[in-house]
């Protein structure tokens, strides 16, 4: 958990199918988060935890998910606006249970609209659809994962590099710093 000096909002993000909380695009948010008064808290999948590798089914994830979050918003967090969020894999999951945590924004970095190389795979461009409040993407220009579109409560902004979102993690932090500032008003 990173504490802003005097919080206003909370912001709770989950790492990649492949890596940690370490990942430099979390990083990167996190430091807008707090630039803007947000706490941050980086959530490690319990799969990660235990030494697996490779991720649980979604509905492992998203309970796992959900079950953190709630604590962390009547324990640490509490009284605070909640946003969710992560790269990649979770920010799937930030999708899938923003309603569910009562989020009044999602932020997504990386988000995967389709696996690459998987023409039979189905699209998740839905979880992304389905989010009912403010959703921030950053995402890479050359994402092998696709570029999802902007929609009336869904800002999109494309920054250099690819999924690893490591090319310019300065544009990350601004993109994410701006729209959570105008969230927070």
């Amino acid at each position: 958990m990173h504490a802003a000096v005097e919080s206003r909002a909370a912001l709770v993000l989950g790492h990649g199918a492949g890596g940690g909380v370490s990942a430099p695009d979390l990083v990167a948010a996190t430091e807008a988060a707090l630039d803007v008064g947000g706490s941050v808290v980086l959530v490690e999948q319990p799969y990660r935890v235990a030494g697996r590798r490779a991720p649980a089914p979604s509905r492992q994830l998203d309970t796992a998910w959900t079950a953190v979050v709630e604590h962390l918003v009547s324990s640490e967090l509490r009284d605070l606006p909640l946003v969710v969020g992560g790269r990649s894999l979770g920010a799937r999951v930030a999708c899938r249970t923003a309603a569910a945590t009562g989020a009044v924004g999602v932020v997504c970095l990386a988000f995967p609209v389709h696996p690459p190389g998987r023409p039979d795979a189905p699209n998740r461009l839905p979880e992304l659809d389905a989010v009912n409040v403010p959703t921030l993407v950053v995402q890479g220009e050359r994402d092998p994962f696709g570029m999802p579109p902007a929609s009336a409560r869904r800002t999109v902004v494309q920054v250099a590099g690819d999924h690893s979102l490591r090319a310019d993690t300065g544009a990350v932090t601004r993109a994410v710093r701006d729209w959570l500032g105008d969230l927070l008003g």
